[in-house]
């Protein structure tokens, strides 16, 4: 349903008085996402995540440059194909609830978008107020605006506008932060049900072992670009980079031993492997050039070592 192939996203940028500079924060990105299934999207911040949504959306700054391929049911998103998809066949739970019009009350807001779905204004009063049902939003809460409710409940708002329409890939950017942990659960589980109906579903996490809950394959990012991509069942004996291993070590249900050093800065990346100066099987030819992406015991890495 989704292919990306060698993303890149580069911003430009003044320095000094008129002098522009290149500051590239996306680089050989790979990744794929398949109509029925949950891929899950991890890695610490700044490595890229939030910036792949937009990219697929079509909404990064006017400054910004893309290069390598972006392909929606086989088809380019070529900006044109972004703003007529967006919404509609590609839909997006964002991270900010600053996303919702601050201007118009959220119930209007939900419909709207179930009827660019395809529902008529019956079908779509009706599907919104099922779904505020499901997420513990009070009838009342479809006439109030985005200032009068809570965090909780906007990013709940949010989360229901993805649900109602009929759109085939949902892009879910940190759908769960601020909720009760039932409903975190169960939202969830409501992603992982899309995904059961044929949809593909792409959910951005730091949370790994909820993530772990619904997805098929958990793709692993770090200083922008795919390090890893596994089937969820491979965690954690089973996982091939030694960013990936260490970033699993470093959660506080487990060893909770953090990993040394820092990920590199956008305009100070290595030569070599993005890894290498944190990596503990660093050799000299992880400086000579930048890994490409393998297969490796049924899945992807970028690491020349991985066996």
């Amino acid at each position: 349903m989704l292919s990306i192939r060698q993303l890149g996203v580069s911003f430009t940028q003044y320095d000094q008085g008129l002098n522009q500079r290149q500051l590239t924060v996306i680089t050989d990105l790979d990744l794929e996402v398949q109509a029925g299934e949950v891929v899950a999207v991890v890695g610490a911040s700044g490595s890229g995540k939030s910036l792949l949504a937009h990219a697929v959306l079509g909404i990064l700054p006017d400054n910004a440059q893309v290069t390598g391929s972006l392909r929606f049911k086989g088809q380019p998103l070529t900006p044109a194909r972004c703003a007529q998809l967006r919404g509609q066949d590609i839909a997006l739970i964002p991270q900010s609830v600053g996303y919702l019009d601050p201007l118009m009350k959220v119930g209007p807001q939900v419909r709207r978008v179930a009827q660019l779905g395809g529902l008529s204004k019956a079908a779509a009063q009706t599907a919104v107020g099922r779904t505020f049902n499901r997420y513990d939003l009070l009838p009342s809460t479809q006439g109030r605006y985005p200032f009068q409710i809570s965090g909780g409940m906007a990013r709940r708002v949010l989360v229901a506008t993805a649900v109602v329409s009929q759109a085939d890939l949902v892009i879910a950017d940190e759908p769960t932060p601020g909720l009760h942990p039932e409903i975190a659960t169960e939202t969830l589980t409501h992603l992982r049900e899309l995904a059961d109906e044929g949809r593909g579903v792409m959910v951005i996490t730091h949370d790994i072992e909820a993530a772990l809950q619904i997805a098929d394959r958990v793709a692993v990012f770090y200083a922008g670009t795919t390090v890893e991509i596994a089937a969820a069942a491979d965690f954690p004996e089973r996982l091939r980079h030694p960013y990936t291993q260490a970033l699993w070590r470093s959660l506080p249900q487990n060893d909770f031993i953090p990993v040394p050093g820092h990920q590199p800065s956008p305009d100070q990346l290595p030569t070599g492997c993005l890894f290498s100066d944190r990596c503990p099987w660093f050799t000299p030819d992880c400086a000579a050039e930048r890994p490409a992406l393998r297969s490796v015991r049924g899945g992807l890495v970028r690491c020349i070592h991985a066996d």
